[in-house]
């Protein structure tokens, strides 16, 4: 028997074994033109079923889900040891023994979005109001009065029938805006910062008096010149209003980039890992596994901890998982890297610092870089 087909067998499980038979068996393969065996019931090379037999109308459907089968009990094999051996799939993986586990990367990206459609959906039906509220700014004011002066000119009786019933407050909040404007002339001989921070006023303050969209309008009201520079620094201005009215607009686009986000800064904190545990016989590539397996962890616990906080509306849940996760990074790097106890906690209490750090810095410049490219 042929123990090289073996591992196959997981990644192609029989479901219609008449394609497997012996009677359809070739010695070469159809796919690649590898050289087989009779007894070879797949190809060594690209792992494609040894069968010469023609496709059925059943074909279709027995290899949907055989491939349905086999991915979901990679995915049970991934999620179990995951969940409750923690550090076991991390060892395993750089061990060799893959196939029977979900792919890290892939299974990172899968579990990073729907953590953050979970954390979404209570967001948006918290966003849902409904606000009544009349209130009139002052040309909307200013237009009611003479249409009420008017009235009252040709209706004597109009004040008697109407009582008190109608009251116009008008928005005395809202103040005329000093103009501020500075030459381009004289704005060009400073310095860049000092530069760019003296346009950024004169645009916020035209904004703010005119409302005006029109960026190429509006520079050249400014009698600023409309370049590159010019044109996106205005329209970065009239973003920046649009999301104090509204800042859940960029919130929202913000946490849709951050699973991207954390993926590319993983490979740097795990850098950081490398560095830390450079004695040990541990390449930048398995740490980077173990980093993934942990944050691929940290997603399915807190959006488990998110659906249950919402059910049963309370937050004692998330506080909870934020301690279990805690003490099973500890147990994950205890087993994965194989050290005593003091050793781990004193890494493990340095690891973390490091993330943290890692991470204001990198939401920060992500936040910077999101509304720059929004």
């Amino acid at each position: 028997m042929n123990t090289e087909n073996k591992p196959s067998t997981i990644l192609f499980p029989k479901i219609n074994k008449e394609r497997h038979k012996l009677k359809y068996r070739s010695t070469e393969c159809l796919n690649c033109y590898h050289p087989l065996d009779i007894s070879d019931q797949y190809c060594p090379n690209c792992g494609q079923l040894n069968s010469t037999k023609k496709l059925a109308f059943d074909d279709f459907f027995n290899e949907f889900f055989a491939g349905i089968f086999a991915y979901d009990s990679r995915l049970h094999r991934t999620l179990g040891a995951l969940l409750f051996k923690p550090g076991k799939i991390s060892k395993d993986y750089i061990e060799g023994k893959r196939v029977r586990y979900a792919n890290p990367y892939r299974f990172y990206l899968s579990a990073s979005i729907i953590f953050f459609l979970v954390w979404s959906i209570p967001q948006d039906f918290e966003n849902i109001e409904s606000n009544g509220t009349l209130n009139p700014n002052r040309e909307q004011v200013a237009e009611l009065d003479s249409a009420l002066t008017a009235e009252r000119a040709t209706n004597p009786t109009l004040d008697s029938l109407l009582g008190d019933r109608i009251t116009i407050t008008p928005d005395t909040t809202t103040k005329e805006k000093e103009v501020v404007y500075f030459p381009e002339s004289e704005v060009d001989t400073m310095s860049f910062f000092k530069r760019t921070g003296k346009k950024l006023e004169v645009f916020s303050n035209y904004y703010e008096r005119t409302e005006e969209k029109d960026i190429d309008e509006a520079l050249d009201s400014l009698n600023y010149t409309n370049t590159r520079f010019n044109h996106w620094l205005f329209k970065k201005t009239i973003d920046t209003h649009a999301f104090i009215k509204e800042p859940g607009v960029f919130i929202s686009y913000f946490v849709s980039k951050l699973p991207f986000i954390i993926f590319f800064y993983l490979p740097v904190f795990a850098l950081f890992i490398w560095l830390l545990y450079l004695r040990r016989p541990f390449t930048y590539m398995e740490h980077l596994v173990f980093t993934f397996h942990n944050q691929t962890t940290w997603f399915v616990l807190f959006g488990l901890a998110v659906i249950l906080d919402y059910i049963f509306n309370t937050d004692w849940v998330i506080a909870i998982t934020v301690f279990v996760f805690v003490f099973y990074l500890y147990k994950a790097f205890r087993r994965f890297y194989g050290q005593g106890r003091v050793k781990t906690v004193l890494k493990f209490i340095i690891i973390n610092i490091i993330f943290f750090t890692l991470a204001v810095i990198a939401l920060a410049f992500s936040f910077i870089a999101s509304f720059a490219f929004y």
